[in-house]
């Protein structure tokens, strides 16, 4: 790629742009004009904030074309641009003097490429400046990205992991592929203590990225794995720690289930403790696995179902005799619900007037879940003073919201009326009426 003709002492207009009044108001060019005016990048503004190196690139772009005397470009002093036929070969960017962090950080997010070119050449040994080398990779000028990309993957694995969250970002623009793919490189041949260093990091791709790379590196043993993945925000982090913290006692280390397998069923997140549950199976204690039929979680309850069955015992009929008191499970009305049949409705139906309201939300739901919702039989319980069960008995009737008599709604939208009730009646009147107000 050609380069351009650049001003005789760096940036155009800087030594004018001194004495230039700076606008008061502070705004989102803010930062541009404080680089434009000498400021050294980790004065002007966040440097270890990922989104305001991508916010910069985009600024300066925006600004150039409103007060192009502030970028270092083939201009006349006035700023405006200078043509040249397309057969002419455009001179070279030149710098009469070794140009500071601040016009660089303006040239390489410059409108024309071959000012951005020519600056990736001046970032050499410029650290502080690697955010924007990142950015360059995923650049639509190809001689650009060619260029940051070969000074990229030149860059030490500790500035790649320093970068991480910024680099992630500019992996998902369509050119930004290889970027990531070098830093990924990096993590997986790099030393423990940097990918360690990333695992607490608060940009959510990079913890992912960071859990799951040490996961395939086998650095981390299978106990802290459990706790990360029963004590972590994020589900995928969850997942990755999960299933690592399996394969370790998978691979022999079986004598330390107990380290392991109890971190995972005390976790509150419902995918660890799910994944606890699949362990109790392959370490054939099936039997462990029914405290888990009554979870609070479906999908926990679904996986104690499979591994009972694997134990050879039916849970139903275990169901059935936690249903005859419920009171300390309630949840069993539900898990008997989702593996009983027809006739077990009779049993949750019985429910419906226990005095525990968890007990009755719960016996409504097993109801949904066996198909044997009959609207007389819970309609009454609109006018729970539960807010629970109400909502259970709401998603109950809305498929037969017609056949609930208008006037019990109405009755249940007067103002004394607890407002979970009122909610509901609206629901179901909306519902009955196919329109989206209130009949």
């Amino acid at each position: 790629m050609g380069a351009s003709k650049a001003m005789a002492g760096g940036l155009a207009g800087r030594s004018t742009m001194a004495s230039r009044p700076r606008r008061s108001e502070a705004g989102p060019y803010d930062v541009v004009r404080r680089l434009a005016d000498g400021v050294a990048p980790d004065r002007a503004f966040d440097v270890t904030d990922p989104d305001s190196w991508i916010d910069l690139d985009l600024r300066v772009r925006e600004l150039a074309s409103q007060e192009p005397e502030l970028m270092h470009s083939h201009a006349s002093l006035s700023g405006r641009r200078m043509h040249w036929p397309a057969d002419a070969t455009p001179p070279t960017v030149t710098w009469d003097r070794e140009p500071d962090d601040a016009e660089l950080a303006l040239a390489l997010c410059h409108r024309d490429g071959r000012i951005r070119e020519a600056a990736l050449d001046r970032t050499q040994d410029r650290p502080v400046l690697l955010a924007l080398v990142v950015i360059r990779c995923a650049d639509w000028a190809e001689p650009v990205r060619t260029r940051a990309r070969a000074m990229l993957s030149e860059a030490p694995r500790h500035q790649l992991a320093a970068h991480a969250p910024l680099i992630l970002r500019v992996g998902h623009r369509t050119r930004g592929a290889l970027a990531e793919r070098l830093l990924v490189g990096a993590l997986r041949t790099g030393t423990a203590a940097q990918l360690a260093a990333l695992l607490d990091s608060g940009d959510r791709a990079t913890a992912r990225l960071a859990h799951r790379v040490a996961v395939e590196r086998r650095l981390l043993p299978a106990a802290r794995l459990a706790r990360i993945a029963a004590r972590h925000h994020d589900t995928v982090v969850q997942d990755v720690c999960a299933d690592g913290a399996l394969a370790a006692l998978g691979e022999g280390a079986s004598g330390r289930f107990t380290e392991v397998v109890p971190l995972l069923l005390g976790s509150r997140r419902p995918r660890v403790r799910s994944a606890g549950v699949t362990a109790l199976r392959r370490a054939g204690r099936y039997g462990d696995a029914e405290p888990y039929l009554t979870d609070r979680s479906a999908v926990v309850r679904a996986c104690a179902r499979y591994v009972v069955r694997q134990g050879g015992t039916d849970p139903a009929p275990l169901y059935r005799a936690l249903c005859a008191d419920p009171t300390a499970r309630p949840t069993a009305a539900v898990g008997l619900g989702e593996c009983g049949v027809r006739d077990d409705a009779d049993a949750l139906r019985a429910l419906l007037a226990h005095p525990a309201p968890r007990v009755r939300a719960c016996a409504v739901a097993g109801l949904r879940a066996l198909d044997a919702v009959r609207v007389d039989d819970v309609r009454p319980l609109l006018a729970d003073p539960s807010a629970a069960v109400v909502r259970q008995v709401t998603a109950a009737l809305l498929p037969s919201a017609d056949q609930v008599p208008p006037s019990l709604l109405r009755e249940l939208l007067a103002g004394d009326r607890p407002r979970h009730q009122r909610i509901a009646a609206t629901r179901l009147l909306r519902s009955a009426a196919g329109t989206s107000g209130i009949v």
